[in-house]
């Protein structure tokens, strides 16, 4: 039995996705730039795309820009609005995703920034207080802070953030790749700056992504050579991606409320599992608070024991995917750094299961099950 539990790293494509994006790899082969009826044909179809994506988001098509995925709409956003504002200041935290930390790491290196990171607490959560403090000491900040975090489930008050930096004449850019297709982003309501989506996040295809630009932030383009983007991103629209990213949020906000349902169910039933079956459970983060996390996010933090450096490999073995960390740093023996930036116990084994609405609850009992059996019997509650 193959069981994925990995969604939040990227998520299988919805087959009424692909059948979508076929006649645009089959027949409607024409470059979006060509003024001839093949042209027009493709040309037509991504600006429906961006009409259908800018109006679930409750804004305009302008607003709209479609980019290779949520990292490149990260750095965009970030690159693009310090160079052009010269932005002096940027607020971040420790537990960002790389496309955030990295980015800004790099502009402070090069000495064109001054970078502050906000205090976090061992569960993961802001010290508003302090972000509030940071502003008023530093106004005209660039403030980047995701939505959710992508390993520990923790889910930031995005409205309450966008507020205060505009009372301080800052920008606000927020990582909503883990959010976006699972909750609503009302974006005449919301006054971000910047906000990101990534197909393969909500079922859609690898690739593609989005960045939301509030109309009255006129940045610098991030690619030269074309007039693609409103001459803000030059090149070769990826004509496929952008209708599959469009249908994939489509369907995304049809079913939403069902599939949260759906996925809130699992989560709950795997947390009352684990604390019934296993001694000393805990939970990174607040992932394991249904109200109060992502709820396709669970970081369980498992007892220190001689299995726990092979755990994740023998839940490979047994069919299971799942992760001990972001997936975008696979590759690296140096551990996760949000776990690290909450001071979690490296003695205990950590397993980020993700759920999606694909996922069943035949799938968690074969999980628990495969866990029972690798784990000591002396961790196993009789």
């Amino acid at each position: 039995m193959k069981i994925y539990l990995d969604n939040a790293a990227t998520t299988p494509l919805d087959k009424a996705v692909l059948n979508e994006m076929l006649p645009y790899l089959e027949e409607h082969f024409g470059n979006p730039s060509s003024i001839h009826a093949y042209g027009r044909k493709t040309r037509s179809a991504i600006e429906m795309a961006r009409k259908k994506i800018a109006n679930l988001l409750n804004t305009s098509p302008s607003e709209i820009f479609f980019t290779s995925g949520g990292t490149e709409a990260d750095n965009f956003a970030i690159m693009q609005t310090i160079e052009t504002y010269k932005i002096q200041h940027a607020i971040t935290s420790c537990l960002e995703h790389h496309a955030v930390l990295h980015t800004l790491d790099n502009l402070a290196k090069q000495n064109k920034i001054q970078l502050s990171l906000v205090n976090v607490n061992e569960k993961g959560d802001i010290d508003y207080a302090h972000l509030e403090n940071l502003l008023a000491n530093n106004p005209n900040s660039f403030v980047s802070l995701m939505h959710a975090n992508n390993e520990i489930g923790n889910l930031y008050d995005i409205q309450r953030i966008a507020e205060m930096t505009k009372n301080y004449k800052g920008f606000y850019h927020t990582d909503t790749v883990q959010t976006m297709g699972h909750y609503h982003h009302d974006l005449q309501k919301l006054p971000v700056d910047f906000l990101v989506g990534a197909a393969h996040k909500f079922h859609g295809p690898k690739g593609v992504g989005f960045l939301y630009l509030n109309a009255k932030n006129k940045i610098h383009p991030l690619i030269h050579g074309g007039a693609q983007e409103r001459n803000m991103r030059g090149g070769t629209e990826n004509l496929y991606g952008i209708i599959g990213i469009a249908k994939a949020l489509e369907l995304a906000y049809e079913t939403m409320e069902k599939h949260q349902n759906h996925v809130i169910s699992l989560k709950k039933y795997m947390i009352e599992k684990l604390y019934q079956n296993f001694e000393d459970i805990q939970f990174n983060g607040r992932s394991g608070e249904i109200d109060n996390s992502l709820y396709t996010v669970l970081n369980v933090s498992f007892p220190p024991s001689d299995v726990s450096d092979m755990l994740l490999f023998n839940l490979d073995i047994q069919g299971i995917c799942a992760s001990g960390g972001s997936a975008c740093s696979s590759g690296s023996d140096i551990g996760s750094h949000v776990l690290r930036g909450i001071n979690c116990n490296r003695e205990r084994a950590s397993v980020r299961f993700s759920f999606s609405r694909m996922n069943t609850k035949e799938e968690i009992d074969y999980t628990l099950d495969k866990l029972m059996i690798l784990y000591p019997k002396k961790m196993v509650l009789a």
